[in-house]
């Protein structure tokens, strides 16, 4: 028997939103883009494939669907749960997010 049951939590939001992605082993820093994104997970691409279970710092702004209405900057702290070849030699990641803090916004 097939079950198509979502084990996620909290609904995602399609978005494409930049990223900065640093990984906390390699000590590493890349860029990424979401395709969508939760309060508890995130799926993103990215040029640099990472490894399953590793660690990584994600740095976004989250759309106001996510929030109460407004934008804002946070920093996550989030586990990488699945990687897969995605479009244009990319790589899709799947992410839990851990943590979750919201940090000032950064002026241009």
């Amino acid at each position: 028997m097939i079950s198509n049951i979502d084990r996620r939590s909290s609904a995602r939001v399609a978005a494409k939103l930049p990223v900065r992605v640093r990984s906390t082993a390699a000590n590493a820093e890349l860029t990424a883009q979401t395709r969508d994104v939760s309060t508890n997970g995130v799926f993103l691409y990215t040029d640099a494939r990472m490894a399953e279970g590793s660690e990584v710092e994600l740095v976004l702004i989250l759309p106001p669907e996510l929030t109460s209405g407004e934008k804002c900057w946070v920093c996550c702290h989030a586990r990488v749960l699945r990687v897969e070849q995605g479009p244009d030699k990319q790589f899709g990641v799947a992410a839990e997010i851990k943590r979750m803090d919201i940090i000032p916004e950064i002026p241009a």
